[in-house]
């Protein structure tokens, strides 16, 4: 889960009602938008001698999303125009972008879109059952396919590659420069210990009624999500690498909560309310009375666009003593029951929309006509000197409507640190369980942090034995 990304994981934004995969169009999919489709192009060879190829996508934007939703379908359009040959037939947009429980049930009765979505815990498991399109043999075709950074790495398996990331976070520190001022705070000189991010939320907190240090999630999931990342930081894992057991009962594990237990009780620094849900926490950051908080660096923009804060008033720093960072986001793969014209033009459409500087997500310039922001570090999908890399931040500092000064601890202070994937295709069923030991240390001053992470781990144990 994610900020913008629990915002968009949870917002994922989009997608998985049923469509066709064939060569043939299949219509049979309530709730599917219909995307503009070429004209004449799916009669006779196209210019070029390309021969006809008819896909499917998801993740569309929903109505709801009005400005994102416009600006999908023009790139359809202008996709199809490009490649006068495919014809888009068909882009579903129910919630979610991608669904667990009916995926199997979507891929055996060939209703499976062409391409679809993603979210990185679930990489894994679809490449393990021969659930996605080798797509090795055609990813010399793509112009940025060498360029990526090692967020491809999540999409390989014994050397093939499966599908492609098209977005992608790591956590970090946010903080409210304002709030650092008044508690006599330097806001250029964030906390880069835990210790000092302990002393940092006692001087907030000493600000007076209202004023939280540091803020934490609890429940809905989020609270495991969040234990998560604070065990990555500190160079813990949540599973074994094998995926069968929890790793998580562990000196980093304990560490994470006894953080929390201290700042909670002794250093009454993080309040007396719990922030059960992503909205919550969220909520309370951009009233303005928060000092910290863990997020990825899109949160400021959410501060700003869906909770009312002063985006001038936020920051976002590198992720205190991280060992390694907590890697979120999502990607695209191919029905493995294309046909190989169909996994070239599906590659087509993933690099048009999502992977082009100047073109889909990409496309500043239209970003920053329609009020969008523009300037945050992310998506962060090529090496720094590569030239779609090296494209993309020129674009971005061309287009600017922030200030990315905002986010330059967070870049500076990350790079170098390995990124680490979410723990597996079960991922939000052990947040639940997680859950309950971030809950009971902010709950209870008498909370056993030893007992509680032993409950969790039979739990998940259990949990995973059920799942083979």
């Amino acid at each position: 889960m994610n900020s913008r990304k629990l915002s968009m994981l949870l917002a994922a934004a989009i997608a998985l009602t049923a469509a066709g995969c064939g060569s043939s169009d299949s219509s049979g999919s309530s709730g599917a938008g219909n995307a503009p489709t070429a004209s004449s192009s799916s009669s006779g060879a196209a210019a070029g001698g390309e021969a006809p190829v008819s896909i499917t996508v998801n993740c569309m934007p929903p109505k709801t999303n009005a400005a994102q939703r416009t600006t999908f379908e023009e790139d359809i359009a202008a996709f199809q125009k490009q490649y006068p040959y495919i014809t888009i037939s068909k882009a579903t947009d129910a919630f979610p972008c991608y669904e667990p429980r009916t995926f199997e049930a979507k891929l055996a009765g060939g209703e499976l879109e062409t391409v679809f979505y993603v979210n990185f815990p679930n990489v894994g498991r679809l490449m393990a059952d021969g659930q996605a399109a080798d797509i090795t043999p055609y990813t010399s075709e793509l112009k940025t396919f060498a360029d990526y950074n090692s967020s491809l790495d999540l999409f390989k398996k014994d050397g093939k590659v499966y599908g492609l990331p098209t977005d992608g976070y790591g956590m970090g520190l946010v903080y409210n420069k304002e709030v650092f001022t008044k508690a006599g705070l330097d806001p250029n000189t964030p906390p880069k210990t835990w210790a000092e991010v302990q002393a940092a939320a006692k001087k907030i907190a000493g600000l007076g009624a209202g004023y939280v240090g540091f803020g934490e999630y609890s429940g809905n999931n989020v609270g495991g999500w969040h234990f998560s990342a604070s065990l990555y930081g500190r160079g813990g894992s949540v599973i074994t690498d094998d995926g069968t057991k929890a790793a998580f009962n562990t000196p980093e594990g304990k560490a994470v909560l006894e953080n929390l237990k201290q700042m909670r009780w002794a250093d009454n620094s993080m309040g007396s309310r719990l922030y059960i849900d992503w909205p919550a926490l969220m909520k309370a950051m951009g009233a303005g009375k928060m000092g910290m908080m863990l997020g990825a660096p899109d949160v400021l923009i959410s501060l700003r666009n869906d909770f009312g804060g002063k985006f001038e008033n936020y920051a976002v720093t590198a992720q205190p003593e991280a060992k390694a960072l907590f890697n979120g986001g999502a990607g695209y793969m191919i029905n493995p029951k294309s046909t190989p014209e169909q996994i070239k033009a599906g590659l087509k459409w993933i690099e048009f929309e999502f992977l082009t500087p100047g073109k889909g997500q990409l496309d500043y310039v239209r970003a920053k006509g329609a009020d969008l922001t523009v300037g945050q570090p992310y998506p962060d999908l090529y090496g720094a000197d590569t030239p779609s890399g090296q494209a993309v931040v020129e674009l971005r500092k061309a287009n600017a409507n922030i200030d990315a000064a905002q986010f330059a601890g967070w870049v500076e202070g990350s790079k170098g640190i390995p990124a680490k994937a979410e723990p597996g295709p079960y991922a939000q069923e052990i947040y639940k369980v997680l859950d309950t030991p971030m809950s009971a240390v902010l709950t209870r001053q008498d909370a056993n942090i030893d007992q509680l992470l032993a409950d969790a781990e039979t739990k998940v144990n259990s949990l995973l034995a059920s799942k083979g």
